[in-house]
């Protein structure tokens, strides 16, 4: 059950993932083309810092709900896992308020020291969603713990939804006041898309209430919890999680303060260093967060799976998901990489055709960050595996290295006239290959997993490096009769068909872990003609 659970919990994700990066597309096109560099300087430098304080509310503590509420339901005690749930929603509050307080209030300070003081409208029209997001990641934290991930998909599409309809409008309603307020605009957004996803998730909580205690009687034969306890058990666990998740938004605080000043240290105008830095962060930044939710989906999904499987001292198939969710991974994960370094300067012109300058700029960057997508992949998966079996704090300890890398290599190549801003790109590279190498060995130390390295790499890394050289030859060959925008969508597609043949042909995934998929009685007939 926890296997299954497991996979389709992925796809579930996943597909919200899908959905939210396209609904972000639709926001970040328009949004980039409308602002421009200056506008985007000013979202970008409202948006790391609210994600900062964003991972200090609620990073942890969901993931503290799921695997508390997954160990305590998987030997039937149904009341301990909802008293976990109400006492968590009351911690969430209290820290959600807190860091609204503090990024509201000190906002002008805060993008003072970023050296963008016109930032602090955007600033402060984001810091309002601490108020609400702190308490939704406590029901997608107890849903998932019962390994049910369909209420924080559907919560995180609504979400989106809203905060790209109210983001556009405002910005579009304010850019007449200038770019500072239509960035203000834009950042309100995340406050309309949490409100709407905290109502749909309550919604949600409240129709599935009498479901859920059907589906996991309690056993009265446990002892009550003291609230104190619950408390000390989910800082215990919370604590170095969040440590962990705010080491790279801190990192990225830390980057546009040491970007902006080494690029005008080194002969860069104020005007120029600006641009240079929207072109890293605004423009080819998000990219790269696309890949980045699928593989994050199979991390949340695993935490659950690997912390009932540990309490229940099942280590067959501790191991089978620790083997099971890097593959995932690595499948989904490298392909995006290849394929965003294939088409690095096409994408970036297609998605920004009205500041071209601007998008041939920022191809570079969006080259190296992709290379990075293989390594932050397998971060991903397994500190979810670490924190599963409770040693959340090495994945903290192994990024916190890799971090130190990233700021040393960003201060001397950012200081290279001929690298600028390509410079932050190369350090958080670095960052994500020593951190990935750390959490592997210690994966393996501590689960006894062993990876197959043809099936889990090789196989993978063939049939994606076929996939990029056929997308970028399709690419030169079409942009001629069709344009660059259809030539890179065509290239997209065929490289997708192209690579999804080749997983088949080469066997890269095998029947069984069809059959786990949702509806995969009907997927494995496809899937026969191609790996009998």
């Amino acid at each position: 059950m926890a296997k299954k659970s497991f996979v389709q919990g992925a796809v579930i994700l996943g597909v919200a993932g899908i959905i939210i990066k396209a609904l972000g597309a639709v926001f970040r096109i328009p949004l980039g083309n409308l602002i421009g560099d200056e506008g985007m300087a000013y979202y970008q430098a409202a948006y790391p810092i609210y994600v900062l304080f964003l991972t200090v509310a609620t990073a942890g503590i969901p993931i503290a709900i799921s695997r508390m509420v997954s160990e305590r339901i998987a030997v039937g005690n149904n009341e301990g896992a909802h008293r976990v749930f109400r006492i968590s929603f009351l911690l969430l509050f209290v820290i959600g308020a807190t860091s609204f307080s503090i990024c509201f209030f000190g906002a002008s300070q805060i993008v003072t020291l970023m050296g963008l003081p016109d930032a602090v409208y955007a600033m402060k029209s984001i810091a309002i969603a601490l108020l609400v997001v702190p308490l939704m990641a406590a029901y997608r934290g107890y849903f998932q713990g019962q390994q049910n991930m369909t209420p924080t998909a559907i919560s995180q599409v609504v979400e989106q939804f809203f905060r790209v309809g109210c983001g556009l409008f405002l910005a579009y309603m304010l850019m007449t006041k200038g770019t500072q307020y239509a960035a203000a605009g834009a950042s309100f957004g995340a406050v309309a898309g949490a409100i709407g996803g905290f109502i749909v998730v309550v919604i949600i909580y409240i129709i599935k209430r009498n479901q859920i205690k059907q589906k996991f009687p309690s056993i009265n034969s446990f002892e009550r919890e003291s609230s104190f306890s619950i408390l000390g058990r989910i800082f215990v666990i919370a604590i170095p999680i969040t440590i962990g998740a705010a080491i790279m938004p801190i990192m990225n605080f830390i980057d546009a303060a040491l970007v902006m000043n080494r690029l005008q240290e080194t002969g860069w105008e104020y005007s120029q260093a600006k641009s240079l830095y929207g072109q890293l962060t605004g423009f080819a930044g998000p990219f790269i967060n696309f890949p980045q939710v699928l593989t994050q989906a199979v991390a949340m999904s695993i935490v659950p799976a690997i912390a009932a499987s540990y309490k229940l001292k099942d280590y067959n198939s501790l191991r089978n998901d620790v083997q099971i969710g890097l593959r995932i991974a690595i499948i989904v994960g490298l392909p995006c990489a290849l394929g965003l370094m294939a088409l690095a300067e096409p994408i970036m012109i297609m998605i920004y055709p009205l500041r071209k300058a601007s998008a041939i700029g920022a191809a570079p960057c969006l080259f190296i960050m992709a290379f990075g997508v293989i390594f932050l992949s397998t971060i991903q998966t397994l500190t979810g595996v670490l924190q599963g079996i409770g040693k959340q704090m090495i994945p903290v300890r192994n990024l916190f290295i890799g971090a130190i890398f990233k700021i040393i290599a960003t201060y001397f190549l950012t200081g290279i006239p001929s690298i600028n801003a390509k410079g932050a790109a190369i350090g958080t590279v670095i960052a994500y290959i020593i951190a990935a190498m750390l959490d592997l060995r210690a994966v393996q130390k501590y689960t006894g997993a062993k990876f197959d390295i043809t099936l889990t790499y090789i196989k993978p890394a063939v049939s994606g490096i076929i996939m990029a050289g056929i997308a970028y030859g399709c690419h030169r060959f079409l942009i001629i009769p069709l344009g660059n925008g259809i030539a890179t969508l065509l290239s997209i597609a065929i490289g997708a068909i192209v690579y999804v043949i080749l997983l088949f042909v080469t066997k890269t995934i095998t029947r069984d872990e069809v059959l786990r998929l949702p509806k995969g009685h009907k997927l494995v007939k496809i899937v026969d003609k191609f790996i009998k």
